[in-house]
């Protein structure tokens, strides 16, 4: 284990380069094991009790870091070499010796040449573990240790060679691993073969690279396959974040409170759904101004009072922003100041304001963010924890970072949107992407696909898209926050468009300023008119098979997607029809450009 002091951005020790992951540094192999291994006095504690809340039990801590230059005392990440087999740029040999230089590690072989970590590992296919693949054992088996007893027994351990074989054509039977000392050779066709480590007697041990041999309770019994170092499906993070908000109640357990305090309440308990109850029901709702489904609802224990949509933590923070938009000018200096805007007096087609409840501009707001853990291979694999030291059960550390930004919020009109989504076009254009889901386990882990969330989540990339050109930030430096589904009591309906970076580029102020519904509406036409027309039409706007596991319809490159870090789901679950209309379906926004190229 050795600290390594090169530059990663804070951000990246999250994710892509989190606990488990490969990272290359200047031509070295390294994987960041558990915070167990971290030096705590260097990683100080961060505080958000809403993401707590979600985790559980634990600490959040960032990870150590340094900015500028380096020392033997500056605070660092510790790092595992890995893969440990490596071999020689210049004279082939197959090593996973490492010496020391001056007391520093090597990373140079006795012949001068550079050491290059071997491109194969091998990864469990549903326990998440990853281990060396043992070269010299796999190089003596195969057929020809059972036809010679030179190569069965062969000890030679020097010997090893990886080289390219012109002589076996190209692809990967020309990479050759070769023993000189019994004169054995295989491809790494037969590597990558199916069943092809399990064939040799290699076998998971059930552990990550950094553990010891004795952490293992119970052995692995999944089998090993072997893949590319540097393979996208060899860390699956599963990361988590929220703004840090002031926690607000949703109206609707706000109203199931009154409920219960009402005097008639139990009279209606009482009743237990006979002719008094719907008679006092109806008292009662028209006393708060509710339905009487409500307060039958709230008598019979069917409302979601601490069930699973209060801890959803996008829950609190919608009912926040709604607050903060009722209160107008937000004179608070909290971590959370948000700007509530009306669409009074502005101009603008009438198709796009009617169908806009409200804009916040939001001046300041903190972003906590944290690895929850990760997988290898198989996005159904198990779920490897990030601290696996004597704490895990009772007080994991959690790697977090916290960030600052700015950002708009747009609240879209509850009633315009339900009427739209009833139609049956539209249901049917959505029904597609529910399927599709369904069909992939990796799939099922994002939101659910109903109309109103892909159109609100095409129009947050075609408006990032936008303002990108006017804000001064990078598309790639601006985050989407989505708010929509219809199936709970207190239907989300908005998009949040942020920035979130860890130094001053966060809060320029470039972004929250175009959030005056001045500039903001011209911004919204005119990503409306970049999204009518796309370099791959008439293949894209006809096209319902995009994207990564055709989770994509009308979208692409050219007119919808944006960098994967700025997405919330990676870039899937987007339609431009269901915002645009097309051809046999009306979009949520279909005859606002008709509306603004009409002469007069």
């Amino acid at each position: 284990m050795e600290q390594i002091r090169h530059d990663l951005r804070l951000s990246e020790t999250i994710s892509p380069f989190g606990v488990g992951a490969i990272v290359d540094i200047r031509g070295e192999s390294l994987m960041a094991p558990d915070t167990s291994w971290w030096d705590t006095k260097f990683a100080p504690e961060i505080s958000c009790e809403r993401l707590m809340a979600r985790l559980g039990a634990g600490k959040l801590r960032q990870p150590p870091a340094h900015a500028g230059r380096a020392s033997k005392e500056t605070p660092a990440l510790p790092y595992w070499r890995f893969p440990a087999w490596r071999f020689c740029e210049r004279c082939d040999k197959l090593t996973k010796l490492t010496g020391k230089k001056k007391g520093k590690w090597s990373n140079t072989c006795d012949c001068g040449g550079m050491l290059v970590p071997m491109r194969y590992i091998a990864v469990c296919e549903k326990g998440s573990h990853v281990r060396d693949i043992p070269w010299f054992k796999w190089a003596h088996r195969g057929p020809a240790a059972s036809k010679s007893e030179a190569v069965r027994f062969c000890r030679d351990y020097k010997a090893l060679r990886f080289h390219k074989s012109a002589k076996r054509g190209e692809g990967l039977a020309s990479l050759v691993v070769k023993c000189y000392g019994c004169g054995n050779s295989r491809s790494f066709a037969e590597l990558v073969a199916k069943g092809g480590l399990k064939r040799d007697g290699i076998r998971c041990e059930g552990r990550q690279p950094w553990e010891p041999k004795g952490s293992v309770k119970e052995p692995c019994l999944h089998e090993l396959v072997a893949v590319q170092r540097g393979a996208t499906g060899n860390y699956i993070a599963q990361t988590i974040s929220a703004l840090d908000i002031p926690e607000e109640r949703p109206p609707s357990v706000e109203a199931a409170d009154k409920i219960r305090g009402h005097a008639l309440f139990a009279k209606v308990v009482a009743d237990n759904g006979g002719p008094l109850a719907e008679t006092g029901a109806q008292w009662i709702a028209q006393d708060l101004g509710v339905t009487p489904e409500a307060v039958l609802a709230v008598a019979a224990g069917e409302e979601n009072s601490d069930g699973e949509m209060l801890l959803d933590l996008k829950d609190g923070e919608w009912a926040a922003f709604l607050k903060k938009l009722d209160a107008g000018r937000d004179g608070s200096g909290s971590d959370f100041v948000v700007d509530g805007r009306s669409l009074e007096g502005v101009p603008g087609p009438t198709s796009l304001i009617s169908r806009i409840g409200g804009i916040g501009q939001v001046r300041r707001v903190r972003e906590v963010r944290a690895l929850r853990g990760f997988r290898r291979h198989d996005a159904e694999a198990a779920l490897i924890g990030v601290d696996l030291g004597a704490n895990q059960k009772y007080e994991p550390v959690y790697p977090a970072i916290e960030l600052f930004g700015e950002g708009i919020f747009l609240r879209f009109d509850e009633a315009e949107l339900a009427a739209w989504e009833a139609q049956t076009g539209v249901q049917a254009r959505a029904g597609i992407l529910k399927a599709r889901r369904a069909d992939s386990p990796l799939a099922g882990r994002l939101d659910v696909p109903e109309p109103r969330f892909v159109a609100l989540h095409t129009l947050a990339h075609l408006l990032i898209r936008r303002l990108a050109f006017a804000s001064g930030y990078a598309s790639a430096a601006l985050q989407e926050r989505i708010y929509a589904n219809s199936d709970r009591t207190d239907k989300t309906a908005g998009i949040l468009i942020y920035t979130a970076a860890g130094d001053a580029q966060g809060t320029l102020g470039g972004l929250v300023r175009l959030g005056d519904p001045d500039k903001l509406i011209p911004l919204l036409l005119a990503a409306l008119e970049d999204a009518d027309f796309c370099s791959n039409d008439p293949v894209c706007i006809e096209s319902d098979r995009q994207g990564a596991s055709q989770l994509n319809l009308s979208a692409c490159h050219g007119c919808s997607l944006v960098s994967e870090t700025s997405c919330e789901t990676g870039n899937r679950l987007l339609d431009r029809q269901l915002v645009l209309g097309g051809r046999n379906v009306t979009g949520l926004l279909d005859g606002v450009l008709a509306e603004v190229r009409r002469p007069g």
